[in-house]
């Protein structure tokens, strides 16, 4: 085994299987998880997708749930850096954050159902739940993240704006779940009365909350338009069918939350204590290294966060829809104008997204940080300081600090993502 860092490790990733993932090889997560070449010859490092199975996450990087490996030699990456952290990670990166882990988890999802409608901790709060709980919160970081569309993608994100969370609640039953004596009067509809709001229906008996969900269904559609609230019509019976009418993840979502339909290319920044939940579709989602979460609906009574918790932990901050979104602007060291940056407003990742059609190429500048590498669709070639390799669909790379990229498309074109941070 050479000790002489590389420039460029390909790696090899794995799947997890979690009941709201496309089954089988409707996964995208697991098609590319598969199609990942040069797997070793052992059982537990070979991945076959069942058919039978829900696929939902493909993971890269060096997070110790579901780490990546190299793909010619199987040692954890987290090994390679480990000893040669200044050459593959950066001083400068090695400074920022104090230790020689990537700041960032890049996965790739494939979304059959809602997710749990969650949010991911703050650093302080992460800290304390790591503290007192290690094993239901397994590192003492916060978790903001971005997602970036593949395929069509809807996702609940953040909160409506107020004026249109207090329409719906004139409606019949919602005005149970308002303050019994608010101090002002019932047109004021204030960041304390959405918290009461929220944590009202997440504490709701199942007979409360079953009450409502059919009031809501038979309600004709134009009550709805005014509040810019037209999805709740078609989205309400699915979101039953998939978990059931007694859950209050349905309520929240449906009635406070802002419900979006993206297309591929379209990103969403969730910040840390944000709520959202995604609904279907398939994505690259890229996060600061941390995988604790609370869960408060879309899922069994019996895995949801206590609920003064959750919302104690919330950002209670209602924006629009349009305040989600996270839009791409040019890379500039994308040399030949072919990738589009999405920098979210925080230090842990940036996310580049290159398209080629056949026979294209791009060259990407070299970077004071690591990167990984993820070949979403079609493939070719990539050069990295003088090494050059096959790119495949599924192919996962991580390239080391100040290391110049060129990628060139075969005959089908190539979709190339690059998670990196400097």
């Amino acid at each position: 085994m050479s000790a002489q860092p590389q420039p460029i490790y390909q790696l090899k990733c794995s799947c997890n299987s979690y009941p709201w993932g496309k089954q089988g090889s409707s996964s995208l997560a697991a098609r590319l998880c598969q199609s990942q070449p040069g797997w070793l010859d052992t059982p537990k490092s070979n991945f076959t997708i069942d058919e039978d199975s829900p696929y939902a996450e493909m993971w890269m990087g060096t997070y110790p749930t579901l780490p990546s490996y190299v793909a010619n030699t199987g040692e954890d990456l987290q090994d390679i850096i480990d000893r040669n952290p200044k050459e593959l990670i950066g001083g400068n990166v090695l400074s920022k954050f104090g230790h020689s882990n990537l700041p960032y988890l890049p996965k790739v999802l494939s979304i059959a159902k809602a997710l749990p409608l969650q949010l991911h901790p703050d650093i302080p709060t992460s800290e304390r739940l790591h503290k007192e709980n290690p094993d239901a919160f397994t590192d003492p970081n916060h978790k903001p993240e971005i997602a970036l569309a593949l395929s069509e993608f809807e996702a609940f994100c953040g909160f409506k704006l107020l004026d249109q969370i207090s329409q719906l609640m004139k409606l019949e039953p919602l005005k149970r779940f308002m303050p019994s004596n608010p101090s002002s009067s019932a047109e004021k509809f204030t960041d304390q009365t959405l918290k009461h709001v929220v944590k009202t229906m997440l504490s709701a008996d199942s007979d409360t909350i079953k009450e409502t969900y059919n009031f809501l269904t038979h309600l004709d559609a134009s009550r709805f338009e005014s509040a810019s609230a037209s999805h709740i019509p078609k989205l309400a019976p699915r979101l039953a069918q998939q978990y059931s009418t007694t859950d209050p993840g349905i309520l929240v979502a449906l009635i406070t939350m802002n419900y979006l339909v993206l297309q591929p290319g379209e990103s969403i920044y969730i910040p840390a204590d944000g709520i959202h939940a995604y609904l279907s579709g398939d994505i690259i989602e890229c996060m600061a290294r941390s995988n604790n979460v609370l869960n408060t609906g879309f899922c069994p009574a019996a895995e949801r966060s206590n609920i003064d918790l959750f919302i104690s932990c919330l950002t209670f901050a209602p924006h629009s829809a349009e305040e989600s979104m996270l839009r791409p602007t040019k890379y500039e060291k994308g040399l030949k104008g072919k990738t589009k940056l999405y920098a979210p407003p925080m230090s842990e990742f940036n996310m580049l997204q290159t398209t080629l059609k056949a026979g294209e190429s791009e060259q990407l500048g070299a970077v004071d940080g690591p990167g990984i590498l993820l070949c979403t669709r079609g493939g070719g070639r990539v050069e990295a300081n003088g090494v050059r390799v096959e790119l495949g669909e599924g192919s996962v790379w991580f390239v080391s600090h100040e290391v110049e990229v060129e990628i060139e498309a075969g005959e089908g074109g190539a979709l190339v993502h690059v998670a990196y941070v400097e």
